[in-house]
Formats: C-alpha cells, sequence, structure tokens
C-alpha cells in the first residue's frame, strides 16, 4: 500500500490527528492536542519468559564502537511530590534509600561484569528521578565511585546530577563534585514563590536565588528547568521568570511545556478547583512564543527546540546523544534505555526491583525490539533533526529513496504554515516549533508504514482480543476506545504480538502497574 492511499483510507479523525488540521492560525490549532510526551517507534514486545535470555545475549556481545553510550541511573525518591509530576514513585526515607543503594550497586557491579560494559566507552551519565540529590552524602558518594571504579568513562564524560534547590547543601554539593558530577540540573519550574508552592516546591523565591548563588561558586555546569503553563501563570509571570533566570547566571536552560496527566493529582486539582485554571494549548503556544523570543533577542544560543545555553560550559551531551539514537544502559528501579536492538523499562516497584536484582537478573518490567536497524536510524535522524528545528530532507532521500513519498506530507504542513523548505531542507516556523513533537511522530509513523510497504492489518487484531479476554466485563466500545488512548508506537507494538505474548504480558505484570495502566485506559 503506498503513503498516501494509507493517508486517504484513514478515517478522518484519525487523519487530522496523524497530518493535523486546516488553519488560518498554525500557532494555536494545527492540532488539537500534543500526540506524544516523547517520539519514537517500538517493534514487537518480548515474552516475559524469553526477556532474560534476550538481555544476557545481547550484553555479551562487544559494544558497537560507531556508536555513542550513556548510563542512566534512576534514583526513585522525592522528599515531597510535586501536583503536576506523574513520575514519583516512593516518598525518601533513609533506610529504604540504604536498601535501595545496596540494590542498585549489586545491578550495577552485575552489568559491569559483562562483554557489552567492559567494551563500551560511556560518554554520558546521568543520574535522574525521582530525585537524586536527596540521596545521602554517603549513598551519593557510593553510586559515583562505583560508576568510576566499574566502567570505562570518556575523559570528557559528562556526569549529570539531576536534582532539586533544595538539596543544594555544601556537604552534598561536595561529595557530588569529588565524585565526578561536572553538571547539575535542577528542577525550579517557576522562581514565583506563590506558583511554587502552589505545585509542592518547597522553598521560597529569595532561598532559590540563595542557593543558586551558592552553587555558582563551585566548578560545575549549572542547569535550570522551569515550566510554562502552570496553574494560574500569566505571561508577565512567564517573563519574570525568564528574566530571574538570565540573571541568575546558569550555564543552560530547559523551557518545558506542562503536561497534565488525566486521573493525576494536578488533573483532580483542576477538576476541583483547588487551583486556578492553567493556560489551554493555545495559551501555551502564546508562552512558548515568548521564551523563544525573550531569549533569541538577548542572544541566547538554542541548542534544541526547549533547550538553550549561555555559554559553551553547556553541552547537554546525555539529551542530544538520547535524540540521536545513543545506547542507553538503564540501572535503577523505573530505569529506561536500550541495547543491540531491544529496548527496555525496568521495575517500577521496589520490592519487584530487589527480588530479580537479589536473584542475579536485570530487572525487566516490559521489553521490546527496536524495529529494524535501517529503519532506526532514520528515525533517529528524523528525532535528531527536527529537535533542532530542521529536516535535511535531501540527505534523507539520497541514503533511502523510499522517503520520497513523505513530500506531500511535508508540503502539506509547509503549506499550513508549519515548515519552510530551503534547498531540500525542512525548517520549522515557530508554529511548527510549538507543535514539533507531534510532526515527529507523525513523520515516524509514516515512515513506518512506507517502510512496511502499508500500515499493520488490524482487521485481526490481537490486542483487541486480548483485551476482551482479560477484560470480558468492559464492553466493547470502552475497550476500543482504551486502545485509541494509547500512543501510537506502543500501539503498534502490541498489534505486532500474538494473542499468547499478550495474554502473558497482562498476566504477568505486576497487580499495581496493571491497575494503573487500566486507570489510565479506562478514565
Amino acid at each position: 500500500m503506498e503513503l498516501q492511499a494509507y493517508l486517504a483510507g484513514l478515517p478522518e479523525g484519525k487523519r487530522e490527528a496523524l497530518l493535523g488540521r486546516e488553519t488560518v492560525d498554525p500557532l494555536h490549532a494545527a492540532f488539537a492536542k500534543k500526540r506524544v510526551v516523547h517520539a519514537g517507534l517500538l517493534g514487537a514486545p518480548v515474552a516475559p519468559g524469553e526477556q532474560q535470555h534476550a538481555w544476557q545475549a545481547a550484553m555479551a556481545r562487544e559494544a558497537d564502537a560507531s556508536r555513542q553510550h550513556a548510563i542512566y541511573l534512576h534514583i526513585p525518591f522525592c522528599r515531597t511530590k510535586c501536583l503536576y509530576c506523574n513520575f514519583f514513585q516512593n516518598a525518601t526515607c533513609q533506610q529504604a534509600e540504604d536498601d535501595y543503594v545496596d540494590d542498585l550497586l549489586r545491578e550495577l557491579r552485575q552489568g559491569a561484569e559483562t562483554k557489552q560494559l567492559q567494551t563500551a566507552r560511556i560518554d554520558s551519565v546521568f543520574f535522574g528521578g525521582g530525585t537524586p540529590t536527596s540521596l545521602s552524602p554517603r549513598n551519593a558518594e557510593r553510586l559515583l565511585r562505583a560508576v568510576r571504579e566499574e566502567f570505562h568513562l570518556a575523559d570528557d564524560c559528562e556526569v549529570t546530577m539531576e536534582g532539586r534547590i533544595h538539596d543544594l547543601v555544601p556537604e552534598k554539593i561536595e561529595t557530588w563534585l569529588r565524585g565526578g558530577v561536572n553538571r547539575i540540573s535542577l528542577g525550579v519550574q517557576s522562581f514565583d514563590t506563590e506558583l511554587r508552592r502552589r505545585v509542592g516546591r518547597l522553598d521560597a523565591r529569595e532561598e532559590v536565588l540563595r542557593r543558586l548563588a551558592a552553587l555558582r561558586a563551585y566548578d560545575v555546569t549549572i542547569i535550570v528547568d522551569i515550566i510554562y503553563g502552570l496553574p494560574g501563570q500569566t505571561e508577565a509571570l512567564w517573563r519574570r521568570d525568564l528574566t530571574t533566570l538570565l540573571a541568575a547566571g546558569v550555564d543552560g536552560m530547559d523551557l518545558y511545556q506542562l503536561n497534565i496527566f488525566p486521573g493525576g493529582d494536578l488533573d483532580r486539582a483542576l477538576r476541583s478547583g483547588r487551583v486556578p485554571p492553567c493556560a489551554d494549548v493555545g495559551g501555551q503556544a502564546d508562552l512558548y512564543l515568548a521564551a523563544r523570543d525573550f531569549l533569541r533577542a538577548r542572544g541566547v544560543e538554542r541548542l534544541s527546540l526547549c533547550h538553550w545555553r549561555c555559554n559553551e560550559r553547556e553541552q547537554s551531551r546525555y539529551n542530544m546523544m538520547v535524540k540521536a539514537g545513543a545506547v542507553v544502559y538503564p540501572f535503577g528501579c523505573g530505569a529506561g534505555g536500550n541495547c543491540e536492538g531491544l529496548s527496555l523499562m525496568q521495575q517500577r516497584e521496589l520490592p519487584a526491583y530487589a527480588r530479580q536484582v537479589r536473584a542475579g537478573e536485570k530487572p525487566i518490567l516490559m521489553m521490546a525490539h527496536q524495529v529494524e536497524r535501517p529503519l532506526q536510524v532514520l528515525a533517529d535522524a528524523v528525532v535528531a533533526g527536527l529537535e533542532q528545528g530542521a529536516l535535511d530532507f535531501g540527505s534523507l532521500c539520497r541514503e533511502e529513496a523510499r522517503l520520497g513519498a513523505l513530500a506531500p506530507v511535508l508540503s502539506l504542513w509547509q503549506q499550513r504554515g508549519l515548515m519552510r523548505e530551503e534547498a531540500g531542507v525542512y525548517r520549522l516556523t515557530a508554529a511548527g516549533e510549538f507543535w514539533y513533537i507531534s510532526l515527529t511522530q507523525s513523520l515516524l509513523e509514516c515512515l513506518q508504514v512506507l517502510w512496511q510497504d502499508g500500515a499493520p492489518d488490524t482487521a485481526d487484531d490481537p490486542l483487541a482480543d486480548a483485551l476482551a479476554e482479560f477484560l470480558p466485563d468492559v464492553d466493547l466500545e470502552a475497550r476500543q476506545a482504551a486502545i485509541e488512548r494509547i500512543p501510537q508506537a506502543v500501539r503498534e507494538m502490541l498489534r505486532r504480538s500474538s494473542r499468547e505474548a499478550l495474554r502473558t504480558m497482562f498476566s504477568g505484570m505486576p497487580p499495581a502497574d496493571l491497575g494503573r495502566m487500566m486507570k489510565q485506559a479506562f478514565s
């Protein structure tokens, strides 16, 4: 099936979700909403009974020296739960943290014994969470020492510690820097005291600025994240945050759009009226454009569509590598990564994580094959290019002639004011930049259709059949609606699975994870 025939055969609603809609106001109305949080493709899932063998086989191979490699360590503890956060796992508890670090060290050492990690040069290490800076100095030192001793870090390896302002005390900072941390990424979200406390942040504006000033005395790259679209945030407050951020002397900044997760704490707070309304998608577009113009007018350099730097100390190496398809070795409860054509998400519940690590297993919750390597390389090029605002379509077509069939899609977006074409390079307009994640995901899905010579045949749908068997009391319409809410890449991955694999996956999921999934699907 040709791509145009496939697109023409889609129901109107699905075609509009994929390609957007005709409008005189593309900044505010090109799509009804952002399609995904992160763009990507997935292949078929690996059955639970085969996951350990698949991972061991992958890690028994030598690392691919032509690719970049990163280590991601997940710290699943936070002192408090922020209202907007969908990643909170566990409240900080010293005994739980000590036990967890013991298990994480076991997992690190098990990984370090494999041929894959014995032959990989690590270009970036990222401590994410959760709140990694919540670790006690002793536990942070234990983990940083293990990373240095167990793995082959590049001389210029970027080591990032993600966290929050409240943890910036001398004992912790000095422990991180002695351990090799050279980049600290802080989730400030807003400098406005009222906005911060409304969403669960601890410190007032004056304390945030005081601690940032103290951190600047150390030789470390400082990154600050702020969010636009928070409850009650006006454009004036947003501009004040941007002005404060530049005056704070940081090296780089991430500007993130607020995501409201259905059924989450923020969603419930908004529905009950406990917090003021958030900007709708059009209002978020205005805040995005205000920040873009504000920073460009002041000569701040953009590394990607949401990441900016004030000087060359900031390289954003981990994020740039991941978007370009680097290998990421995951460690820790809730970590995710990829290696040798496999993508995996690790156990999100501490007991399940500990049980598997102590048994000498990789603590896998879900695993999937990546799409075949040539397609993955093209997909990585699309993601990396659009992350920086441009798609070198001419070069991609020279690498793979089939991509020429994407030209009508790009031309359509050009006509709708989302792109402009210059000598085979499609550059995003301001409106296209705001909607780039939707454009990227749609382009990847069109690319997959081309690669497979047509979309998967869903007339015989193993996902629908498995859900019908697993949820016999849920009517057909509700099940179909739930399937449509599954992100496209995940949905097509599941549809390429056998009924037996899906049945095994559903029955093998921890009850808490299965309950969360079902709650989100049917809410």
